[in-house]
This record gives structure tokens, sequence and C-alpha cells, in this order.
């Protein structure tokens, strides 16, 4: 029987293979050092538990919550940009509050593409920036992840090459998988050319908080005008600890914001009303635990970075977000993302992601994410190093010929 249309446009999920094995190996008994999945680790702050268990035992709050997120939970939002970006907000027109950024951007892409619309989405990247609109109809052209002149580049071939013209370009800084940051002059240079080529932007920050140097990664609503074209998603999974809460937002333009909703108003009734009350805690709290976490990252950062080093693996150290993109080492470049990865869980028990998992041109790397302790982290490395001391003199069958 056929593939039903929409699930034909999807390819395998590659990650899942690498799922399988590792269900499997727990399964005979063996220790897996997980790094492949981004799922934070880190508890969730008592305060905003705390406020969970208070809001959940009051009369009426097990009712269906709003869709858009409730008021109180709008206007924290809308505060945590003023402070953070010096971003004024209406939070009754340009803030949603959406069931993690995730299905925010799903349901925009929903909400904005029609049949044969193209996005540009960049390669490598979180797989929803591209598959939410293929989801809807739409098709995709791939622009570098990295900002830099290259980039803009591909965004004029895009404008002139694309049938028909795109619609919509999407971004991520700090960005998932490679780490890349942007500064507000590249955002400026975006804002102008979609303006001039009537083209939105939509700005994936959800790791907007777990940076390591001393500059704070920009919205790319701070630049002037930027709301005339641009809506961007943050997410709390990161910030506070809170994955499972299912929790993020879409701010700035206010018809995007107003398709979303009205989109959102159809397919759900918003996140359980004390996990949004808890939210609005969080974001009202001030910003100690969020200095926490991304110093327990950081630390896990340079661990990471100086254990596998001393393994024989370098990895370039990421300057944000929770991952480092660790390209192949060379003697087993050959086998390319995936089969690495699975013999790197078979014969070392460590779990990472397959970069042809965020695109083909990641094929060359793997993701690692930083979600064990400093401890298990360097316990990975030494596992590392014995398997790559195993493959140190392998030939690759191309080359022996």
């Amino acid at each position: 029987m056929q593939e039903f249309h929409k699930i034909r446009r999807l390819p395998p999920y590659v990650f899942e293979e690498v799922n399988r094995l590792k269900a499997a190996a727990r399964a005979n008994g063996a220790d897996i050092i997980d790094l492949g999945m981004g799922n934070p680790d880190l508890p969730t702050p008592q305060a905003i538990c705390d406020k969970l268990v208070e809001t959940v035992s009051k009369p009426r709050t097990n009712r269906y919550s709003a869709s858009k997120g409730i008021p109180g939970l709008r206007r924290a939002q809308a505060g945590y940009y003023a402070r953070r970006f010096g971003v004024k907000l209406n939070p009754d027109t340009e803030v949603v509050a959406t069931l993690g950024s995730k299905e925010g951007f799903a349901n925009m892409a929903q909400a904005i593409t029609a049949p044969g619309d193209v996005v540009l989405t960049p390669n490598p990247s979180y797989p929803i920036h591209a598959f939410g609109f293929l989801m809807a109809g739409g098709s995709t052209r791939s622009i570098p992840a990295e900002p830099g002149e290259e980039f803009f580049r591909a965004l004029e071939r895009a404008v002139v090459h694309s049938v028909p013209k795109p619609i919509a370009m999407v971004l991520c800084y700090p960005s998932n998988p490679g780490a890349h940051i942007a500064d507000l002059d590249f955002y400026k240079d975006v804002v102008a050319f979609a303006k001039k080529h009537d083209i939105w932007v939509l700005s994936d920050l959800a790791y907007s908080e777990i940076y390591f140097g001393d500059t704070p990664p920009p919205s790319v609503l701070q630049v002037e005008g930027a709301k005339d074209v641009a809506v961007e998603f943050t997410s709390m999974s990161k910030t506070y600890s809170m994955p499972g809460w299912r929790m993020g937002f879409a701010v700035g333009n206010e018809r995007l914001i107003a398709a979303l909703a009205r989109v959102k108003s159809y397919l759900d009734y918003g996140a359980f009303t004390p996990i949004q009350v808890a939210a609005t805690a969080a974001l009202n709290g001030g910003d100690e635990c969020i200095a926490e976490v991304r110093d327990i990252y950081r630390k896990r950062r340079d661990a990471l970075v100086d254990s596998f080093a001393r393994a024989g693996w370098e990895i370039p150290s990421p300057e944000a977000s929770m991952f480092a993109w660790a390209p192949i080492p060379k003697q087993l470049a050959h086998l390319g993302s995936l089969e690495f990865s699975k013999q790197l869980l078979e014969e070392a028990s460590v779990a990472v992601a397959p970069g042809i998992g965020f695109g083909e041109h990641g094929d060359g790397h793997v993701r690692i994410a930083l979600v064990e302790n400093e401890q298990r982290i360097r316990q990975a490395a030494r596992s590392v190093k014995k398997f790559l001391d195993r493959h140190h003199n392998v030939v690759p069958m191309s080359a022996a010929r």
C-alpha cells in the first residue's frame, strides 16, 4: 500500500537507527553515555516547581487554558524582551505562548505556507526548520548555517533562481547543531535584505541564554524596523531546564503572530494553566538560575574539549549553545556520520547524533550534547580514546585500492 503523501515527503529519521542500537545495548546491560539527544539533565529550579504545585491544587486551574497563553505569561515574556534586548512588545498582539519552539515553528509553517511556496532554511540545521514547511506543502532551499559573506551570496542566488520567489527565511543563532553565533550587524543586513525582497524572517533564538563569552547573543528584533518582517521563537527548555514542560514563545510581527494564534486556536488550548503560571514566575523571578545553568554548561564544554583532545579527537570549542559540532576524526571520516555514530556506540558505549540528521551538509560531523556531568564526559573520553586507538591504523577501502 502506498504511503500517505505527507509521510512520503519525510525521509527516514536517521536518529532512530542510533536510538534502536542504544536501546538494544541498554537492554543487554551496557552503560551508555548518551551525548546524542539535546535533552537537558539539570533539574528545574525548585521555585518554579513550587509555583506549579501551589497552582495545580487551586480550583478551576484544571480547566481549558488559553491557546495563545494566559495574559500574565505574555506580559512576562514581553518583560523579558524589554530587560534582555531593549525590545518593546505588545503582549496582546505581538506575543504568543507555544508548546515549545518546535511546535511554534511547525504551526507557523502551517499558517503561512501555500502549496509550492519556497522557504530558505539553514543546512545543517534543526530538522523542524525545514520539515515543518515540507509538511505544510512547501519546498525548501538550503542556505549556509554560518553567518558571513557566503550566507548573503546564497540569499541573492535564491531570490534570482527560486521559482516562485522565497516567502521566508529561517535563522538560528546560536545555531543548532553548529553553535554559530551572529552579531547585530548581521541581523541589520538580514532585515534590510528581507525588506528589499519582501521576505519574512523567522528567527530561532532557543539558545539565547546559553553562551560562554562576554557578549550575550542579540535578537533580530533589536534591529530598527525588524518587527515589520520578523518573528522570533524562544524556549524555556534549556534556559530554565524545563524541556518536558513544553513552553516557548513566538514574538514580533503582528500579522505573523495573529496567523499563528489563529491556527493554534483550532489545534490546542495551550499548555496546562499551572505550567503557564509557573513559567510566568520563572520569567519574573530574575536571572540567577540562568547564570547557574550557563556556568554548568561552560564547565561541561571545557571538560569535553579538553578530555576529548587528550583522547585524540580535536573538537572546536563552541561559543554558545549546549552542543559541540565535532568533525569526524580523519581516520574514520570515510564512514560518514551515521556509520561512525553506530560504531562509536557499539564499540565505545558513547552515543552522539549523526550530522546527516541535520541535513546533507552535516555529514562530516556529529553533534555532541552537554547533557552528562563532567565525570561522565571524561569517562566517555576514555572510551573514545580506546576506540580511536583501535582504529588508528585503519585504511579506508577506497584508499587501499
